[in-house]
């Protein structure tokens, strides 16, 4: 009777263990789904998703790995400016415009190559598209006045009363009442360089080579190794000296903020560790402090500090050092409640100071823990330099920020985000190189 009793009480905690496993297993992924449907309501995701221009995004794309060749028409004095980018650095001279574009007065033929052509005849833009015909319009006061082939609209044609866009594989044309622009895309990023006004322009890497070891002096005077130095550092377009030096700024933010930092916590770690502090209302205070410090995050006390200290790179600085010393702060004191006392004992028993028992019997104890945690952060810190120079006007940050904001030349972004994934990979290998070297040592 005994044991009919016990196989029936096991068999009965047994279906009610499986039954709550099984109300779990449906449960959880239940209120997954639910939290993910408020999500999709509450953010308006289908709004978001009903938002999204694909045409937009593949033109980002397409800016981000090639460049465009700007012929830009104004419709009043009739003059035509030919520029890499549109600006005023790549601009082309009059008596050297590319081969597809030819310019007779007023009047233009610009060849987008497979069939696509752009013909300016009296401010009338006619573009022929293959597969779909010829678009004019003609400028007038009013606005743009155009004719389309029969049909209906297509979608890569944007037109209103005083303006026509035109986005085809091979290019665009917009038209206005003022101006006419059409756009050649190119694949790769034209003038990084030298730009047009370099005698370097155009020559390829074994002619620069030979001038540069040649020894000999361009027009100028200048040795041509330097010459060359200088057009491509001092590139206008590109601006390699100050992304370069926008880099060192960025690391520099990092290493001051992280260094200084750890020089800080170290000694506020020995006043929060309650083996070294026997005041539970100073570890109290101390243990808040730090909660303090790292619990604004770093980008509240950025612009909390440009505020106070005004816009710099020390300004970020100082934002990663106040956030690192509570995290550093809090970190090192649990490294100290942890030590080995024995290691301390026995240099008390020695007859050593309070300052040598530290110094010998604890720094070395935590110093693997230190070193680690130091190296880790100052590789974080490089990235998170990067959004806090866009705040602070410092850094590569900074030039980033600028080139999303203008939204015309996508491949400087493209240039800088590779720049700072490098300077990333750079730090991660270096700080893990250190790591090994000095706590593992040679072996």
């Amino acid at each position: 009777m005994r044991t009919g009793t016990t196989i029936s009480d096991f068999r009965e905690q047994s279906l009610a263990a499986i039954n709550r496993r099984t109300f779990i297993c449906f449960a959880i992924p239940g209120l997954i789904l639910a939290y993910l449907g408020y999500v999709f309501f509450a953010f308006e995701v289908n709004d978001a998703l009903q938002g999204v221009k694909l045409d937009n995004a593949k033109i980002l794309v397409g800016d981000s790995y090639s460049y465009k060749t700007v012929v830009s028409h104004d419709n009043r004095s009739g003059r035509y400016v030919v520029a890499i980018e549109g600006e005023k650095k790549g601009r082309y001279a009059p008596d050297s415009y590319p081969a597809w574009v030819l310019v007779d007065g007023e009047n233009a033929e610009v060849d987008l190559s497979e069939g696509y052509r752009v013909t300016v005849r009296n401010r009338e833009v006619s573009f022929v598209v293959p597969g779909y015909g010829q678009i004019s319009a003609l400028p007038t006061r009013r606005g743009v006045e155009v004719k389309l082939p029969d049909g209906p609209i297509p979608s890569w044609i944007n037109l209103s009363k005083t303006r026509l866009n035109v986005k085809t594989p091979n290019g665009r044309v917009s038209v206005t009442k003022t101006k006419t622009t059409i756009f050649r895309y190119f694949f790769g990023w034209e003038l990084f360089w030298f730009t047009l006004d370099s005698p370097y322009n155009g020559l390829g890497l074994m002619d620069l080579a030979a001038a540069a070891i040649s020894g000999e002096q361009n027009k100028n005077g200048q040795i041509h190794a330097l010459a060359i130095f200088r057009d491509f550092w001092f590139n206008p377009m590109w601006r390699h000296g100050e992304v370069a030096w926008a880099l060192v700024e960025t690391v520099l933010m990092a290493f001051l903020g992280t260094i200084g930092a750890a020089f800080l916590a170290l000694p506020l770690g020995f006043l929060s560790a309650r083996n070294f502090c026997p005041s539970l209302i100073g570890r109290f205070g101390m243990r808040r402090l730090f909660d303090f410090l790292r619990g604004v995050d770093g980008l509240i006390w950025t612009v909390i500090l440009s505020r106070a200290f005004g816009p710099g790179p020390m300004t970020g600085a100082l934002a990663i050092l106040i956030t690192d010393t509570g995290t550093f702060g809090k970190m090192f004191s649990e490294a100290l409640e942890n030590v080995d006392e024995k290691q301390i004992e026995g240099l008390k028993s020695t007859g050593a100071s309070p300052v040598s028992q530290n110094r010998f019997g604890v720094i070395p104890q935590i110093t693997p823990v230190l070193l680690s945690q130091i190296l880790y952060y100052l590789e974080s810190n490089t990235r998170s330099a990067t959004i806090i120079g866009a705040i602070v006007g410092g850094g590569i940050g900074l030039l980033l920020t600028q080139a999303i904001i203008t939204q015309k030349d996508w491949e400087e972004v493209t240039y800088y985000i590779i720049l700072i994934v490098m300077m990333v990979f750079i730090m991660d290998s270096l700080s893990g190189w250190l790591r090994r070297r000095l706590i593992k040592g040679n072996a």
